[in-house]
C-alpha cells in the first residue's frame, strides 16, 4: 500500500508517516517508481505506537515495542527491552500519582481551613455588633 492508504488505515496522516520514517521507526522501501511502499506489518507497527502513545508514552519510549515486532516477535511487548520500558513507565506514572497524592491533600487541607474561617465568619455575623456578613464577591448581602 501507499503512503496515503497506510496513513488512512492507520489514523494519522502522511506527515506523521513520514516524521516516523525519519525517526527510524518506520521503513523507508520504495517501489520502482520511487514511492513509498507498506504492507499488514507497517500497519501493525503504527497500531503498537499510537497505543503505546495513547498510554502516554514518547515516541523514543516505543522503539523497543517496534524492534520486538521487527524482530518477529507476535507481540510488542514480549521482548526485554519492551518489559524496561514498561518498568520505567509504571515507576513514573507511580512517582506522579504520589505527587497528586500530596497536592490533593494540601487542596483538601486548605479547603478545610477555608471553610473553617467561612463558619467562623458566619458565627461572629450573628453577634449583636458583629462583622456584617459580606459577599465573596465583593458585595454586601
Amino acid at each position: 500500500m501507499r503512503i496515503g492508504e497506510l496513513a488512512e488505515r492507520a489514523g494519522t496522516t502522511t506527515r506523521t508517516l513520514r516524521y516516523y520514517e525519519s525517526r527510524g521507526l518506520l521503513p523507508a522501501r520504495r517501489d520502482a517508481h520511487g514511492y513509498r511502499t507498506y504492507d499488514e506489518r507497517d500497519l501493525r507497527l503504527l497500531r503498537q505506537i499510537r497505543t503505546l502513545q495513547d498510554f502516554g508514552f514518547d515516541l523514543e519510549e516505543t522503539r523497543p515495542f517496534v524492534e520486538c515486532l521487527r524482530a518477529g516477535h507476535p507481540q510488542g511487548d514480549s521482548c526485554p527491552a519492551s518489559l524496561v520500558v514498561y518498568r520505567r513507565k509504571l515507576d513514573e506514572l507511580d512517582a506522579l500519582i504520589g505527587e497528586l497524592g500530596a497536592v490533593r491533600a494540601q487542596v483538601a487541607a486548605q479547603l478545610a481551613r477555608a471553610e473553617l474561617a467561612r463558619d467562623g465568619l458566619a458565627a461572629e455575623s450573628l453577634v449583636p455588633g458583629g462583622p456584617e456578613p459580606v459577599c465573596e464577591l465583593g458585595g454586601r448581602k
